[in-house]
């Protein structure tokens, strides 16, 4: 009786807590104060790293294009996913199975895979300039790969996903006699749309404009193979202080910079969705 009276849930639930601790801790919290710990050169705490790269004009580049990259890649899979998910949500269930079952397939294919699609696709001697050519639309072939284009193309192709699926969970809950009563009160389509739709799905655009932005934020693969020099995202920057200059101080720096970046836009986003009223997974 008082093994019964110990074993409360709360005490389950802390029994439950230790197993994924166990594999964190090793795989997660070691390795983070290890970079946090070089970022500052050790226990001298000498954050000269970080004066270098406030000082510095090519890191600064690096973070604007970044940002930059990640904000344009968040906008284009929300105008383009926002569309697609409502089809999904309000099709029939054997066409909504179908189309859903084409947004999950390339999440079970290698991004390496997708990334050298792209430029099997967008090459000077790949599918589209082959197709462009041979129609007489050009004479030359187009360069469209180690550009910011490119970047675009197949970053907001690859996490496209992850702006679909939190849209359609949201769709599907929304009350859609709400949209009728508009009507009936007199209200056009479009004003219907902006005023009572959109406001309804905000829990799902914002949802997965984080998923896309954080993500973005520190993507490799792709701006790696379809970017240029002019290009460099701050991924790529990291990789290039660890493998090639061996810069590994100024490496732990960059990524404890990200790392900061994206703990202030979570908590950022955190407060101004309390504060609107928005249920999301990060407030």
């Amino acid at each position: 009786m008082s093994l019964q009276k110990a074993w409360t849930p709360e005490r389950a639930l802390q029994f439950m807590i230790i197993p994924p601790a166990l594999l964190l801790v090793p795989t997660f919290v070691l390795p983070l104060a290890v970079v946090l710990s070089r970022s500052v050169s050790g226990s001298s705490f000498d954050f000269s790293q970080f004066h270098e790269i406030l000082g510095n004009t090519v890191y600064l580049k690096v973070l604007y294009i970044t940002f930059k990259t990640a904000l344009i890649s968040t906008i284009v899979a929300l105008l383009i996913g926002f569309p697609i998910a409502q089809v999904i949500a309000t099709a029939p269930p054997v066409v909504a199975n179908l189309l859903f079952a084409c947004v999950m397939v390339p999440l079970w294919t290698s991004v390496v895979t997708r990334t050298y699609a792209w430029l099997a696709i967008l090459g000077r001697g790949g599918v589209l300039n082959s197709a462009l050519q041979n129609i007489g639309l050009i004479d030359q072939p187009l360069t469209l790969i180690h550009n910011q284009i490119s970047v675009q193309i197949g970053m907001v192709q690859v996490m496209m996903p992850m702006m679909i699926l939190p849209l359609v969970s949201t769709m599907r809950q929304i009350d859609r006699t709400k949209l009728m009563a508009a009507e009936i009160l007199g209200a056009n389509p479009i004003r219907a749309f902006v005023h009572i739709y959109v406001p309804m799905c905000l829990p799902g655009i914002v949802s997965g404009s984080v998923l896309v932005f954080i993500t973005a934020l520190g993507f490799y693969v792709t701006p790696a193979l379809l970017g240029g020099d002019q290009n460099t995202m701050i991924a790529v920057l990291i990789e290039q202080q660890v493998t090639k200059t061996l810069n590994w101080p100024l490496a732990s720096a960059l990524a404890t910079v990200l790392l900061l970046v994206v703990i202030t836009t979570l908590w950022a986003i955190s407060l101004i969705a309390k504060w609107r009223g928005i249920k999301i997974g990060v407030s």
